[in-house]
């Protein structure tokens, strides 16, 4: 069997995250450039190898002074830490539509391996022949374990922001017809 790869379509894809503020709510964002594939034995994603990187400058939560406060060193370093990468370890089948995704993440120079849900949506056939798969892969990673130790406090000593940092990518694989 020969192997297949899928290529992410960056125009039907997204990935978003989610982190507490001062504990009681939520600020979200995303970010808008990124890149990756799965190359897979036949048309079965079962172990298919999946990488992926984003471009961590491309980071927006629609609010200019604090995307730049993330580009900078406090956060993400983006001048000296561009992309964060996953390359996955396994993509297990857990029940009929859910997958275990295995893999190391790499974020700010520190690699840590990572366990991911991943919810296949299925199979469409474009209006140009190409055969399409799509994902959404759920995670929760702990920042500080990645090298983003930001800890600015309230008034009242309690945490300006969460330390579990979700996220959720939406993905659309092609191949082409």
């Amino acid at each position: 069997m020969s192997a297949t790869t899928w290529s992410i379509d960056p125009m039907h894809s997204e990935v978003q995250f989610k982190v507490k503020h001062l504990v009681i709510s939520t600020v979200s964002g995303s970010f808008t450039k990124f890149q990756g594939s799965a190359t897979t034995q036949g048309d079965d994603f079962e172990n298919a190898a999946i990488e992926f990187s984003l471009d961590t400058d491309s980071i927006s939560t629609h609010q200019a002074q604090r995307d730049e406060h993330l580009r900078s060193p406090e956060f993400f370093d983006t001048a000296t830490y561009p992309t964060i990468s996953f390359r996955s370890t396994g993509f297990k089948k857990v029940s009929d539509d859910q997958y275990a995704l295995t893999g190391d993440l790499t974020m700010k120079g520190i690699t840590k391996p990572i366990t991911l849900d991943a919810e296949y949506g299925g199979t469409a056939k474009d209006p140009w022949g190409n055969i399409r798969h799509g994902f959404e892969v759920k995670g929760v990673v702990n920042r500080k374990e990645f090298g983003l130790t930001y800890s600015a406090l309230t008034e009242t000593g309690g945490l300006a922001l969460g330390e579990d940092i979700k996220f959720v990518a939406n993905i659309q694989v092609a191949k082409p017809a």
